[in-house]
């Protein structure tokens, strides 16, 4: 949905950065993302690889990038974080904080778990000839709660700092789908069933980070491996009937 992207995306962060500079808000942590790489020839990717695109959602980031860059040419005091995601995976340990996308999922673990739980059949694989170790593309899955810890060290950053920086949140370990369907099943339990289909446009076979910037500037590393990311999501996804019941009793 490409025009869609373009019309959040781009006109929401113009419509934001008209009113911070109207009340003189000069500082801002940007959820960035790690598309604006595209396709990469080099893994790990650090901040300095070159930068491109390649689907409409990676040119919408990138291009607000530019645009922040832009800004801060304009007005030298302000402060701007920008954080690029690798692929953002997990719920919090309660099990009262998680993902639960409508129809079918876009990301891996979400569209995993569904298939676990009994509310989608099989998972669809979008594709196993990348030259990959098995076919299959290659990510870096982060935690959802290192990535908000990784807001909390990015809002402290721009607080004492002025200019605009890139960091990468990943953790300089990619796994490939067939890994991270093998891990959700020996940390649930659950068998996954599965089916080849077609590449979908503009993704590429291997991308994870060098975090190694954001260690030494904002004092963030990721912790949770992806036992516990799966662990999390599987918590999470078994009670989502009952956060829904609850909600209604209110």
């Amino acid at each position: 949905m490409p025009l869609s992207y373009y019309k959040n995306n781009l006109t929401g962060t113009l419509i934001l950065c008209e009113l911070m500079n109207k009340y003189n808000i000069n500082k801002l942590v940007f959820s960035s993302s790690a598309t604006v790489y595209g396709a990469s020839e080099q893994s790990p990717i650090s901040e300095s690889s070159t930068l491109g695109a390649t689907n409409s959602y990676g040119q919408t980031k990138l291009m607000t990038e530019y645009i922040l860059n832009d800004i801060f040419i304009s007005n030298p005091k302000m402060s701007i974080t920008l954080l690029r995601y690798f692929n953002l995976i997990g719920a919090h340990k309660s099990g009262l904080i998680g993902e639960d996308p409508n129809g079918i999922p876009n990301n891996l673990m979400p569209y995993i778990s569904q298939v676990a739980v009994g509310k989608l059949k099989k998972l669809s694989i979008l594709g196993d000839d990348y030259e990959t170790l098995d076919g299959t593309g290659i990510r870096d899955y982060i935690h959802v709660v290192d990535l908000a810890l990784g807001h909390v060290k990015a809002l402290n950053y721009v607080l004492n700092n002025q200019g605009i920086d890139a960091f990468n949140l990943g953790t300089r370990k990619g796994y490939s789908v067939f890994q991270v369907i093998e891990a959700f099943e020996k940390a649930t339990n659950r068998q996954i069933p599965f089916e080849i289909s077609e590449r979908r446009p503009g993704d590429i076979g291997i991308c994870f980070a060098n975090p190694t910037k954001s260690k030494q500037h904002l004092d963030w590393a990721a912790v949770r491996d992806i036992t516990e990311m799966c662990e999390d999501t599987w918590r999470w996804q078994q009670k989502i009937p009952m956060v829904a019941i609850c909600r209604l009793s209110y």
